[in-house]
């Protein structure tokens, strides 16, 4: 009776750190997942697990390539490239922009990145005389949910970490995250091309067209495009030689290096040690080829955000982490049997579980382990993927900023927590993400 009581009071110290910290995010959540370790651990006793230790280093490696990239300017290269793909198709906005913008997100890992594209997607939206609600929702969800498609970004880190010891790759989870990923945004771009009224006919646009609002909403002519120095495009393309190379290497494991122990064991260098060699061996060379200011290193927006991942990452993975590690054996017998009859449910567990967090990453350390360990295969977790990425539920920095750049009053954040413009598109790219990753998987 004594271990049922400490269990509930533990899991509800786990739920009440975790709900505490989803309120303010980032460095927050982490020092949330502090405190609940030290009440798990000074309180109750419990043996504190082990940091992700493999998981956090890739993300900073990843964070310090991206950063000295955004210090060399080619964050905003990138964003004029796809300013001028956005302007290209004014009336396929609403396919187009979400597109674009998870493609950027993709290559660079983290969805920071496609917040600068965001306004760019309000003001094209505008201009073409499309509801901008339809483009906005679309590219926000599709952006946030990108990650799992990248092999950059901190929660495919976390995935491989999790995998490996499954003989999971990279190219295993990508073959099957891709594909799907592709499948949801299309089906994201179809949700919402007919929501609402349109643009001319909408009561609020109208209201601000006779107030005499919508001569903001006209930019001015851009300026004759500055000449791009060849030390940003290199830049580009050093990033873009590293990513490649961790595919490549990731893909034929024959050309990885390869030890033999005493015991005659062959061991293999591991697919995240390869990852932060790569990332921080392009850090240097875009340093020293495109003469990047050292004042530039850390102070960018991607590197200050990309650390305050890493200290949520940190915290709620090692407070799930000591709680889960003390009943191990409870767990794999209570969703052994979900693993057994329905393993999808495991996706539901998935989703809630971010939706409260609001990390993808942090969901994929805490609970893909998990569900390896109860006997889910794991290629079907690398469909369950994008369930981890229940965030969009309460608004969060993105999905209220585009409500600020829609001057047009279509995007909105509804009378109630939950009803608002991203809704819709973000149930609809889990649960078709996941379903074309399940496909995927059957077929493999």
């Amino acid at each position: 009776m004594e271990t049922d009581l400490n269990f509930w009071l533990q899991l509800f110290a786990v739920a009440f750190c975790i709900g505490l910290g989803g309120r303010f995010g980032g460095i927050g959540l982490g020092a949330a997942g502090g405190l609940g370790v030290c009440i798990l651990v000074l309180l109750f006793g419990l043996k504190p697990s082990s940091p992700p230790v493999s998981t956090i280093l890739i993300i900073v490696a990843v964070i310090a390539c991206t950063s000295v990239l955004q210090g060399a300017g080619g964050l905003d290269l990138m964003v004029r490239v796809a300013e001028k793909m956005l302007r290209k198709w004014p009336k396929a906005i609403t396919f187009v922009a979400p597109f674009v913008c998870s493609f950027f997100v993709i290559f660079v890992g983290t969805a920071y990145v496609a917040f600068a594209v965001y306004p760019v997607v309000a003001e094209v939206a505008t201009q073409a005389r499309v509801r901008p609600e339809r483009p906005i929702a679309a590219s926000v969800i599709s952006a946030g949910i990108a990650v799992v498609a990248s092999p950059m970004s901190a929660a495919t880190a976390a995935l491989i970490a999790s995998l490996t010891p499954y003989g999971v790759s990279l190219v295993d989870i990508l073959l099957i995250s891709v594909p799907a990923f592709l499948f949801a945004t299309f089906c994201t771009c179809l949700s919402v091309y007919w929501r609402g009224t349109e643009l001319e006919n909408d009561p609020e646009f109208q209201r601000r067209v006779a107030n005499g609002d919508f001569q903001d909403l006209v930019p001015k002519k851009t300026e004759k495009a500055e000449i791009i120095p060849k030390s940003v495009k290199l830049s580009v393309a050093v990033f873009a030689a590293g990513v490649a190379c961790v595919l490549m290497l990731g893909s034929m494991k024959g050309l990885l290096p390869h030890w033999t122990n005493a015991a005659g064991k062959v061991t293999t260098l591991p697919i995240p040690n390869l990852i932060q060699m790569v990332m921080l061996a392009c850090a240097l060379f875009i340093i020293i080829l495109c003469k990047v200011p050292s004042h530039k290193f850390a102070d960018g927006s991607v590197f200050r955000a990309g650390l305050i991942g890493v200290v949520g990452v940190f915290g709620v993975s090692w407070l799930t982490g000591t709680f889960f590690d003390a009943y191990h054996d409870q767990f794999v017998t209570l969703f052994k049997t979900m693993a057994e009859s329905t393993p999808l449910l495991f996706g539901v567990v998935l989703f809630f579980f971010s939706a409260v967090i609001l990390s993808p990453s942090a969901t994929v350390v805490a609970l893909m382990p998990l569900g390896a360990a109860i006997g889910i295969p794991p290629l079907l977790l690398v469909a369950l993927y994008p369930a981890t990425c229940g965030d969009f539920l309460i608004p969060g920095g993105a999905q209220i900023g585009c409500c600020s750049f829609d001057r047009t009053g279509t995007t909105h954040l509804g009378s109630w927590v939950l009803n608002h413009s991203y809704l819709l598109p973000g149930f609809v790219h889990v649960i078709s993400g996941v379903a074309a990753g399940y496909l995927i998987y059957s077929l493999i």
